[in-house]
């Protein structure tokens, strides 16, 4: 594994300091987006059913006993356990929702509003609360449709899209949608706390998966809406620009994404082929992709002479984009390698946990690592207690 780095936040607490988060969220989508604000100093309250979030069970792997699949999106959290059907805990969670900042749920959409908890009564009793709904296929004609990554993967036209041209689709090898809603809610929230900031007024913010997997689809969803194309799988080809995609060398494959003509005649140069760059056909990435069959066999000639790290360190070194075709572990290493400090520990002792860390770096308000993530009803009672005693100035949880 790679090595570690303490980091245990800064004491301003973050640039979200003093933000309470009523987390009644689960899976990924919304714990993904939390744990983000949490990095960000916010003090983020994870409300768990009595047997606690479903990735809590997701195993193999585990760190010990517990499921790398939760311990993955859940550090800088408390956890309270909650049963909504009996009434003291669901008033519990009413009084939390009352006093939060900012309420993120993926129930299905309405499906909190039986508790007292639906954006509706929330507001009345909170009307500065930034509310942010998490779901599928959005709260209108799709609320009832249950939402899941791999759907929604399936149902956008992403698995028509990854694949062989002559195979079967394939998703994503992660719940890439789920990470793109976490991350669409996340800039939601702060735009609404933005306009709390100028006006007072808190509002309900909805991400739902299939919208912000049309918008992550980019160049395949404009291709159809403002060129009327349908996009078909081509495996690792790009439709617009050659050569962008793994090409042999004399050990493994390399992927070499020359984007534009200046990179490609840097590509020949390091190739010792700088004439096929002045050759009418591919000087232009336009003539490069409509002839990508006639251009592939040169590059693939040139490339066969050494392996893909001595080219990684040529062509780097020329300025053509490229890189080496790791598993895990090697990207992990290749961002140590830069200098990027890829894991944090989070927590002491036999509580220590190994994270990624949080992906913006700050100049001023770092991001902070301060809780390990919590064990179920970890901190219920000093909760519970806070939940049912007096509201003082800036109390948090």
């Amino acid at each position: 594994m790679a090595e570690s780095t303490r980091a245990d936040g800064p004491t301003g607490g973050g640039p979200l300091s003093g933000v309470l988060v009523a987390d009644f969220s689960r899976v990924l989508a919304g714990p993904y987006a939390t744990m983000l604000l949490a990095d960000m100093g916010a003090e983020v309250v994870k409300v768990e059913g009595p047997k606690g979030d479903d990735t809590r069970s997701w195993t193999p792997p585990t760190r010990g006993e517990v499921s790398t699949y939760y311990l993955g999106v859940n550090r800088g959290k408390r956890s309270i356990a909650l049963d909504l059907r009996d009434e003291a805990d669901a008033a519990a969670a009413r009084e939390l929702a009352r006093r939060a900042d900012v309420l993120v749920e993926n129930f299905k959409p309405g499906g909190l509003a039986k508790y007292g908890l639906g954006y509706d009564a929330v507001s009345a009793g909170n009307p500065g609360v930034v509310y942010a709904s998490i779901s599928g296929f959005g709260s209108g004609l799709g609320s009832d449709v249950p939402g899941y990554d791999l759907m929604v993967q399936a149902m956008s036209g992403l698995m028509s899209l990854t694949g062989d041209p002559d195979g079967p689709p394939y998703r994503a090898g992660i719940s890439v949608f789920d990470v793109m809603a976490g991350n669409h809610a996340v800039i939601g929230i702060l735009a609404a706390l933005r306009h709390r900031d100028a006006t007072g007024q808190g509002q309900h913010v909805e991400v739902n998966l299939l919208s912000s997997a049309l918008t992550g689809l980019v160049n395949h969803s404009s291709a159809y809406v403002a060129g009327g194309v349908v996009p078909y799988r081509m495996g690792n080809a790009h439709p617009s620009v050659f050569p962008y995609e793994p090409l042999p060398t004399a050990d493994n494959d390399l992927i070499v994404a020359a984007g534009n003509d200046a990179q490609f005649r840097r590509l020949c140069e390091v190739l010792g082929i700088p004439e096929v760059a002045d050759d009418p056909r591919f000087a232009r990435n336009a003539g490069r992709t409509e002839r990508r069959e006639e251009l592939r066999p040169i590059l693939v000639e040139r490339l066969a002479a050494k392996g893909a790290v001595e080219w990684f360190e040529l062509l780097v070194e020329a300025g053509v984009p490229s890189g080496p075709i790791n598993t895990i572990d090697g990207g992990f290493a290749m961002a140590e390698r830069f200098g990027l400090d890829p894991v944090v520990e989070v927590g002491e002792g036999d509580r220590a946990v190994p994270t990624t860390r949080h992906p913006i770096r700050f100049s001023r308000t770092p991001a902070g690592y301060r809780l390990p993530p919590p064990e179920l009803d970890e901190h219920g009672a000093e909760l519970r207690e806070w939940l049912t005693g007096p509201e003082k100035e800036d109390d948090g949880a």
